[in-house]
């Protein structure tokens, strides 16, 4: 069965009202190239309130590209960076921030439910010092956990302690930072610069933008030639003005927010109705728009069967469930549904993966 929605993930959805109108409206006559027009301007100074405060913003094609090179800002080739072993820049970024900072090495730390913790930093830095291995210089933290958490301000508090004492730089992979807000009910300056954090990867694709992320440095400083990099990398857009109207249709009134929220809210209806199905697990609390369940895997194999794409790479029978800004009530009653009658059903059903559906994620 072909569905119009599903679970894999926010990416998946497609571009946001907000977003469409801004590109029709940016389509129109001549504008400079390359950042030097009225949309990118804008973007950045709605971004700039948004914080308030002042910080220099650059616009890239993608996450990647938004971690990567701004984690090169804080580094050397000798140095390391310090994150979480389910973090992004480790597991889904093809080598990338190692690549453009030159060999910079990615040094992987544990911690519950996706979350760094100071402990864990501490031991890091202070488990070798000497000339042979490499110097820790950032940590990076992602916001919204990769496991669909989020850091509170009195978590990241407690990093910047801990990252201030080893003189490391905190950098933050905000591609859920919208949920972590709208979940937290925080100002964005709360858990960004008033809790320590250098850099932020600002992202909105995955809530309703077609393409483009914002590194934002509340330490002007790190930004030092930052456009060259971002021209190096071949990220810096010769008509910009498509990367950056959709943020100002986002940010000028609120749609940013209400989408997480949206979001986070049907995530929250699909965590209820499946505590209510017996025999299914919640792995994670549920704090952004992720629901991570374990499954049996004939359940998950008859799901996939019945058109439900979603993801199943955090062990044997672990599932995530991601919804989106334009997830549906009908679409998470529609799963809960299909997924009582086949854990009703589970002792007939046989494992044998639907035709296209790995298990791996994308």
């Amino acid at each position: 069965m072909k569905r119009a929605r599903h679970f894999a993930s926010d990416n998946n959805s497609g571009i946001c009202p907000e977003a469409w109108a801004a590109l029709e409206e940016a389509n129109h006559g001549h504008t400079p190239g390359y950042g030097e027009d009225p949309w990118t301007h804008k973007a950045a100074n709605l971004i700039r309130d948004l914080f308030e405060t002042k910080c220099e913003v650059y616009f890239v094609f993608n996450g990647t590209a938004a971690n990567s090179l701004a984690l090169a800002s804080t580094c050397q080739s000798y140095h390391s960076i310090l994150c979480h072993e389910f973090a992004h820049v480790e597991n889904d970024e093809c080598g990338a921030p190692e690549f453009f900072s030159n060999g910079t090495k990615v040094q992987l730390l544990p911690g519950k439910q996706g979350r760094l913790t100071p402990a864990g930093i501490e031991h890091a830095v202070l488990k070798r010092t000497d000339l042979h291995y490499p110097k820790p210089r950032a940590v990076t933290v992602t916001q919204a956990t990769e496991l669909g958490t989020v850091y509170t301000p009195d978590h990241l508090k407690a990093i910047r302690k801990a990252a201030k004492k080893h003189d490391l730089k905190i950098h933050m992979d905000g591609a859920r930072f919208a949920n972590a807000v709208a979940q937290l009910g925080v100002k964005p300056k709360d858990i960004t610069w008033k809790a320590g954090v250098d850099i932020l990867s600002l992202g909105a694709t995955k809530n309703g933008t077609p393409v483009g992320d914002a590194v934002v440095f509340f330490n002007r400083d790190l930004a030092h030639e930052f456009e060259w990099r971002c021209k190096q990398a071949g990220q810096l857009a010769s008509k910009m003005r498509y990367i950056a109207a959709p943020w100002v249709h986002l940010l000028r009134d609120g749609a940013w927010l209400r989408h997480a929220a949206h979001a986070n809210q049907m995530a929250a209806r699909l965590a209820r109705a499946l505590k209510k199905i017996k025999g299914v697990e919640l792995l994670m609390p549920r704090q952004a728009n992720g629901v991570f369940v374990e499954l049996p895997l004939p359940v998950i194999d008859a799901l996939h069967a019945r058109g439900w794409h979603f993801y199943t790479f955090i062990g044997a029978g672990g599932a995530r469930l991601m919804c989106s800004w334009d997830t549906t009530q009908e679409d998470v009653d529609d799963f809960a549904t299909d997924l009582a009658e086949m854990m009703a059903n589970r002792k007939n059903l046989k494992s044998k993966p639907a035709k296209g559906q790995g298990r791996k994620p994308h």
